[in-house]
C-alpha cells in the first residue's frame, strides 16, 4: 500500500521478468549461478546506477530503463537513457557496450537491439527469455543484420509479379520495416511466393522459425500440400525434406521445426491456455459467433515472444482485427500479409506498406488470369416481388427443421425480391432462373458436346444465400436438369456429406457438374476446371465479392479441363462465365463492417449473453440489429405485448437505447461533460469518472432484459416467423442476354447525366452556383440541393446520382463511396462542371479542405484549443452532410446539445461570424 508510481510500475516490470525467465537479485546479493539469466536491480555503472541490467551465462547482455505508467506514452524520449547504461562501463567489470535494452513501464514495453545496422527500437509483448538471449549473443550477426545477406533472386520458373513481390519485399526487411503487405489476384501464385521467399528467410537470412497463419483449416490443408511439392530452383530436394514442416493440429508445438502452419483461431487458443476442437477450424472466425467473454492472451513459456521470427499471414483482410489481433500483437516478429482484395483497414494495419500490387486487371493482361463476360437472368418477382392475397391456403416451413404445415394468410403478404429465400421461398423463382441457364448453357459453350451428342454442362458452382436456401436449388437443378443426385450436389460446413471429399470430387472427377455452396468455397479454394458462377445471391462486400469471383479466375489448359472432368473440351479455358440472377454486379459494394458484427449468433443467445453481464459493443449492435428486424415482421397487438414485457417500453425505443451506449458522440459528449464538470481533476481521475458512467449508461440500456419473461417472448415471437412457400405466383423472365459492352453503357449514361446537367445550368439555382464563381459556392444550401435531387429522380429516374455514380465505378475513375445520394448528387456536378478533376465523394472533399484550412490558420500565431477544434470538426461533418450551414443551424444537433450559438460565441468571439462564413466557402472549394 501507498506505494509510489515507480514502485508499482517496477512490480509489474518484476512479475513479467520472473513470467519470462528472469529471477531478480538485489545488487547486495547477487549469485549468477542461480539461472541461465539474472536480472540484477540498480546495478551500479560509472553514469549511476541501472533500473535493471540482464546477465546471461554470467555475462551482462541488456539494460531495462523502468518508467512510472503515465511515461507509456513517452517512452521513446528515454531511449538515450538507455543506451547510455547499455555503453557505460558496469562497477568490478571491464565489459564492452550491451547488446540489449528495454523501457518499460510494466504494461508498455519497448526493445532496441544495438547490434541492428541502424538500431530502432519496437514494442514488445514482455521480455526476451534468457535462453534467446544466450543464444543471440552467440550469433555473428543479427536478424535485422542477416537480412542483408540475402543475395539476389534467381528469376528461374518466377512469374514478373512474383518476382516484384520477393525483392520488393527483401527490400523492406532490409529497411527493418515491421509490416508489409503483398497483394497479388487471386489464382496468380500468393502461396508459392510466399513459399519462395520463407525458403530464402530460413537459407540466407537463418530465420529460426517462421509462422504460416491461416483463417480456417482448409487453406492450412492447402498450404501444407503447396510445402510438400514445393522444390527451390537452387535446390533439387523438396522444401519439406530441406526443413521441417508442421500443421498444428493440437495445443503442442514442437520445437524443433522451422516452419509451422496454423488457423489463428489455434495459435489464440494456446495463448490464451486452452485446448480447440478442430470444427472450429473449419470456418474463418468472422463466421461464427463467441457466446463467452473473449479471453485476453497470456505469455506462454513453450511459447515465448520471440519464438517466430516471421509470421505470414493468408487471406489477411479477413480475420486479423478485433480479438485475433492480440495474436499478432504478443509475437515480436516481422509480419507479411497476402491478400488479393485488401481493404482499407488492410492497408492501414500493415502500415501502408504495399509491395506488391498486382491486381486482377494486371494478371489477365498477363495472361496469368482468365477474363469474365456476365449473363444475366433477371426475373419479375426478383426485380418487383409479389403478393399473396388474404384467405390463400400455403405451405408454412419451419426454418431449422424444414417441416411443413398447411395454414391459410390471415392478411395480404407483399413481399419484395430481396426478402425471397428468407422469408420468402418462391419455387418458381428458383425455377425460372435454373431452367433459363439450362436452356443457355448451350449458346453460351456451344463446343461442349460429348460423343453422343449430349451437351456436357461446364463444371458450374451456384452461390445460395442459406443452407436451407441450397437445398431449394439443388432439388430443383436435379428436376430441371434430369439428372440423378450426383449431377448436383452441397458444399456447405453443414452437408451431410464430408465437405472435403466433395470438393476433391468437384475439383478432379466428372461428377458432380454442378457444386452448391453458401460460403464454404467463396474463398480460398482453386478450382481450375470451374467455368461457370452462378449468383442467387448478392453481396455487399467489395472485398468479398472478388473473391467468389476468383473462384473461375484460375487458367485450365485444354488438356486440365480433359483430364478433371470435362471430356468434351476442345479449347483451354480462356473466360468464365457469370451468370446473374440476382444483380449482384449493378448492386452498390461497399468496404464498411456491417452494424451486425455477431451474425453467426442466435437470436436467444444474444439475450442469454446479455443477461449474464456481457454487454460489449458487438453484442448490443448485433442484439439492436435483430430487433429492428424483429419489429419490422411481427404485428401491433405482439408489439403492444413486447411493450408489456418492457416497462412500456418500444421496440424501437430499446434499439435507440442500445445503441446509443456505444456511440461516438455520446461518448465523446460524456467525456466533454465529465472534464467541464471536474475542471481540476487529473486523467486518472476523469477516465475512472467516465468508466463509471459509462458503465451505468450501457446497465440502463440493458436493463429491460433482465426480465427473463421478455427474453423468452422474443424467441417465441420470432419462432411465429416461419417461410411462407409461394406456389401461386409463376415467375417469368423479364430480361435475359449478355451484358454488352459494359463500359459503352456506362459512358451513356455519364454522357446523358452531363447532357442534363448542362441543359439546365441556367435554370436551376444550385447549378447556376456550382458553375459560377467560387466564392458562390458558400450560398449553397441543403434545400437547393435536396430540390435538384428530387427534380432528377422525378424526370430522370435513370440519371439517379448513385446509378451515375456506379457508371464511374465501371470506368474505374470514382475514388471511393459516396455516403448517400445528395453526397453523391453534388460529387458528380462538381466532376461534371470542371470543380474536380476526379470523381471524389464530398465529404471526403471536405475533410481535405478542412485540413488545409486549419494547417493555414494555425502556421501562424493562431492556435486552436482542443475545445475550439471540437466545434470546427463538428461545422466540417455537418457541411459534409448538409452542403451549408447558418446560424440557425446552431439550434440543431450535434451543436444544440453542446452548447448552441452561445457556446460558439463564447469559444470564437467576434471571431465567429468571419468562421463561419470562411468555411462555408473553404469547405465548398
Amino acid at each position: 500500500m501507498n506505494q509510489t508510481p515507480e514502485q508499482l510500475a517496477r512490480d509489474k516490470i518484476d512479475a513479467e521478468l520472473i513470467q519470462c525467465g528472469w529471477p531478480i537479485q538485489n545488487k547486495n546479493q547477487i549469485n549468477l549461478n542461480a539461472g541461465v539469466g539474472i536480472a540484477v536491480r540498480e546495478y551500479q555503472t560509472d553514469i549511476g546506477p541501472a533500473d535493471y541490467v540482464l546477465f546471461v551465462d554470467k555475462k551482462p547482455v541488456g539494460i531495462i530503463e523502468a518508467k512510472r505508467a503515465e511515461e507509456g506514452i513517452h517512452l521513446t524520449m528515454h531511449e538515450g537513457q538507455t543506451e547510455g547504461y547499455a555503453t557505460a562501463k558496469l562497477k568490478y567489470l571491464n565489459n564492452q557496450p550491451l547488446f540489449f535494452g528495454y523501457e518499460s513501464t510494466g504494461e508498455v514495453t519497448r526493445f532496441t537491439d544495438y547490434r541492428d545496422p541502424k538500431p530502432r527500437s519496437r514494442p514488445v509483448f514482455t521480455f526476451h527469455r534468457p535462453e534467446t538471449f544466450s543464444e543471440w549473443s552467440k550469433q555473428e550477426k543479427s536478424l535485422r543484420t542477416r537480412l542483408h545477406d540475402i543475395p539476389a533472386l534467381p528469376t528461374t520458373g518466377l512469374r514478373d509479379c512474383q518476382i516484384i513481390a520477393i525483392n520488393n519485399l527483401e527490400q523492406s526487411f532490409k529497411e527493418a520495416r515491421p509490416k508489409a503487405l503483398i497483394q497479388m489476384a487471386t489464382g496468380s501464385g500468393k502461396t508459392y511466393t510466399a513459399i519462395t521467399f520463407i525458403y530464402r528467410l530460413l537459407k540466407y537470412a537463418k530465420a529460426k522459425r517462421i509462422l504460416f497463419l491461416v483463417d480456417t483449416k482448409n487453406l492450412g490443408e492447402q498450404a501444407e500440400q503447396e510445402m510438400m511439392a514445393y522444390v527451390p530452383n537452387d535446390d533439387n530436394r523438396k522444401f519439406t525434406e530441406l526443413y521441417g514442416v508442421t500443421r498444428l493440429k493440437s495445443s503442442f508445438i514442437p520445437p524443433d521445426n522451422q516452419v509451422y502452419i496454423s488457423t489463428i483461431q489455434r495459435m489464440y487458443s494456446i495463448l490464451k491456455g486452452a485446448e480447440l476442437d478442430e470444427s472450429a477450424e473449419e470456418q474463418n472466425p468472422n463466421e461464427f459467433a463467441t457466446t463467452k467473454e473473449p479471453v485476453p492472451v497470456a505469455y506462454t513459456e513453450k511459447v515465448p515472444i520471440e519464438f517466430f521470427d516471421f509470421i505470414v499471414i493468408d487471406e489477411c483482410h479477413r480475420s486479423i482485427y478485433n480479438l485475433w489481433k492480440q495474436v499478432l500483437d504478443y509475437f515480436d516478429v516481422f509480419q507479411v500479409g497476402l491478400t488479393a482484395t485488401p481493404d482499407n483497414r488492410t492497408f492501414g494495419y500493415f502500415n501502408q506498406n504495399l509491395v506488391s500490387d498486382y491486381g486482377y486487371e494486371k494478371a489477365v493482361i498477363d495472361g496469368v488470369l482468365v477474363p469474365y463476360n456476365v449473363f444475366t437472368i433477371e426475373t419479375k418477382i426478383t426485380k418487383e416481388g409479389s403478393k399473396i392475397t388474404m384467405g390463400e391456403k400455403v405451405d408454412k416451413r419451419e426454418r431449422l427443421t424444414r417441416r411443413k404445415f398447411w395454414e391459410s394468410v390471415d392478411q395480404d403478404i407483399e413481399y419484395s425480391g430481396k426478402q425471397l429465400d428468407n422469408d420468402i421461398v418462391n419455387p418458381s423463382t428458383i425455377r425460372t432462373i435454373i431452367r433459363a441457364m439450362k436452356e443457355n448453357l448451350p449458346a453460351i459453350f456451344p463446343d461442349r458436346m460429348d460423343k453422343d451428342g449430349k451437351f456436357e454442362v461446364p463444371k458450374t458452382l451456384i452461390f445460395a444465400k442459406t443452407d436451407s436456401h441450397a437445398e431449394d436449388i439443388i432439388e430443383i437443378v436435379r428436376e430441371e436438369f434430369a439428372e440423378e443426385n450426383k449431377f448436383c450436389k452441397k458444399i456447405t460446413y453443414k452437408s451431410e456429406e464430408d465437405p472435403k471429399t466433395v470438393l476433391s470430387q468437384f475439383r478432379n472427377d466428372y461428377y458432380p457438374r454442378i457444386a452448391v455452396t453458401v460460403d464454404m468455397i467463396a474463398t480460398g479454394t482453386d478450382i481450375r476446371p470451374l467455368e461457370v458462377l452462378v449468383f442467387m445471391r448478392d453481396v455487399k462486400s467489395r472485398s468479398y465479392y472478388e473473391q467468389m469471383k476468383g473462384r473461375g479466375t484460375r487458367t485450365c489448359t485444354v488438356e486440365q479441363l480433359k483430364a478433371t472432368g470435362t471430356p468434351s473440351a476442345k479449347f483451354t479455358k480462356d473466360h468464365f462465365v457469370i451468370i446473374d440472377a440476382i444483380g449482384v454486379e449493378q448492386s452498390q459494394k461497399t468496404d464498411s463492417r456491417p452494424l451486425e458484427k455477431k451474425p453467426g449468433m442466435s437470436l436467444k443467445d444474444l439475450l442469454q449473453n446479455v443477461a449474464m453481464g456481457n454487454t460489449k459493443e458487438d453484442i448490443l449492435s448485433t442484439l439492436a440489429n435483430r430487433l429492428i428486424r424483429l419489429d419490422k415482421q411481427i404485428n401491433e397487438k405482439e408489439k403492444a405485448s413486447f411493450a408489456e414485457q418492457a416497462n412500456g417500453q418500444t421496440i424501437s425505443h430499446v434499439v435507440k437505447e442500445l445503441l446509443n451506449a456505444y456511440d461516438p458522440d455520446t461518448i465523446m459528449d460524456l467525456e466533454l461533460r465529465i472534464m467541464n464538470e471536474n475542471p481540476g481533476a487529473s486523467p486518472a481521475q476523469i477516465n475512472s469518472s467516465f468508466i463509471t458512467h459509462h458503465s451505468k449508461l450501457i446497465e440502463e440500456a440493458v436493463a429491460v432484459f433482465n426480465n427473463p419473461g421478455l427474453r423468452n417472448y422474443i424467441v417465441d415471437v420470432r419462432k411465429k416467423y416461419d417461410q411462407v412457400i409461394d406456389t401461386i405466383n409463376i415467375d417469368e423472365i423479364t430480361d435475359i442476354g449478355w451484358v454488352k459492352d459494359q463500359e459503352a453503357a456506362a459512358s451513356l449514361t455519364i454522357n446523358n447525366f452531363t447532357a442534363w446537367i448542362e441543359s439546365h445550368k441556367e435554370e436551376i439555382t444550385a447549378l447556376q452556383i456550382f458553375y459560377s464563381q467560387p466564392y458562390r459556392r458558400r450560398e449553397l444550401t441543403y434545400k437547393m440541393i435536396k430540390d435538384l435531387y428530387e427534380k432528377i429522380k422525378t424526370e430522370q429516374p435513370l440519371l439517379s446520382p448513385l446509378h451515375v455514380w456506379r457508371a464511374y465505378e465501371q470506368l474505374k475513375e470514382a475514388n471511393g463511396s459516396p455516403k448517400n445520394e445528395l453526397i453523391a448528387l453534388v460529387s458528380l456536378i462538381r466532376k461534371v462542371s470542371g470543380i474536380d478533376q476526379t470523381l471524389t465523394g464530398y465529404d471526403k472533399t471536405v475533410d481535405r479542405n478542412f485540413q488545409d484550412w486549419v494547417f493555414k490558420k494555425q502556421a501562424g500565431t493562431l492556435k486552436f484549443t482542443e475545445e475550439q477544434m471540437q466545434w470546427l470538426r463538428m461545422i466540417k461533418d455537418y457541411v459534409a452532410n448538409s452542403f451549408h450551414v447558418e446560424k440557425d443551424d446552431f439550434e440543431l444537433d450535434p451543436f444544440n446539445k453542446n452548447g448552441g450559438l452561445g457556446k460558439m460565441w463564447q469559444l470564437f468571439g467576434d471571431k465567429t461570424d468571419e468562421i463561419i462564413n470562411e468555411l462555408n466557402e473553404v469547405l465548398a472549394a
